[in-house]
């Protein structure tokens, strides 16, 4: 479980996050959603330690990781998986160099360890026998499950996610939803999705933390967001669905 307190951050005279606390559940897909400039991004951000909150603490089941030094949170760095909004894959890599690049740095596992290890991933996924292949001769789906791949390759107990959705179609986004949600359930990982996708919060949001002007204006499951009286997160809600049923039309 990660469960944060009183988060608070600041750029300069801009209050981005106020005070947000909440709890990230093992084996289930917790989501944050929000519009643009509700603080999505800076919270993970602020949950992997790559931005530093002015208050407030981060704790991995336990460990308080906003109080841990440098050499601390290297151990736990790595049980995370991170996969980013633009999959974030080294170009002159091949899918399998991708891959194998958190492993080369954290682990001393042999070549051959590390290419089972790999190969277990691209199977998990469903690219097995792309190995070979460079970003640039792949899918933005593609993309995404090699992103995946990678983020899984140390066998993480936490997953964060940044809008996995991202420039995909609507089929892709399923298969990437779907995908998400069985790894996350099949290996008890605490999984952290930032989207304001509405497809996958009604798809996999097992525990959902609404955000709006930088506060925790709600939390509650998939199930539960359709009864909300909350005006701020109805509003979110019935503006999502509108845009989608507009594209939907085009």
């Amino acid at each position: 479980m990660i469960e944060i307190k009183n988060i608070n951050k600041t750029f300069g005279e801009n209050h981005v996050l106020r005070g947000i606390s909440a709890e990230f559940n093992e084996g289930m897909c917790n989501l944050i959603i929000g519009g643009s400039g509700s603080g999505k991004t800076t919270l993970l951000k602020c949950m992997v330690g790559l931005h530093e909150p002015e208050t407030g603490s981060v704790s991995y089941d336990g460990r308080d990781f906003t109080r841990l030094n440098f050499e601390a949170r290297i151990d736990v760095r790595k049980e995370i998986g991170m996969l980013f909004q633009s999959s974030a894959l080294f170009d002159s890599m091949t899918v399998e160099e991708n891959i194998m690049f958190p492993l080369n740095m954290f682990t001393d596992q042999n070549r051959k360890e590390k290419l089972e290890r790999v190969n277990f991933c691209l199977d998990r996924v469903n690219l097995e026998g792309k190995n070979k292949l460079f970003p640039s001769e792949l899918s933005g789906g593609m993309k995404k499950r090699v992103g995946i791949a990678r983020a899984i390759s140390m066998q993480p107990k936490y997953l964060f996610v940044d809008e996995p959705n991202s420039g995909l179609d609507p089929k892709t986004s399923i298969v990437i939803d779907e995908l998400i949600k069985e790894i996350t359930e099949e290996y008890t990982i605490t999984t952290v999705v930032v989207t304001h996708d509405m497809n996958s919060v009604m798809g996999i949001g097992d525990n959902i933390i609404f955000l709006a002007n930088g506060q925790k204006e709600w939390q509650g499951s998939n199930k539960e967001i359709a009864h909300t009286d909350n005006k701020e997160l109805n509003d979110f809600v019935f503006a999502s669905k509108f845009m989608q049923a507009a594209k939907d039309k085009l």
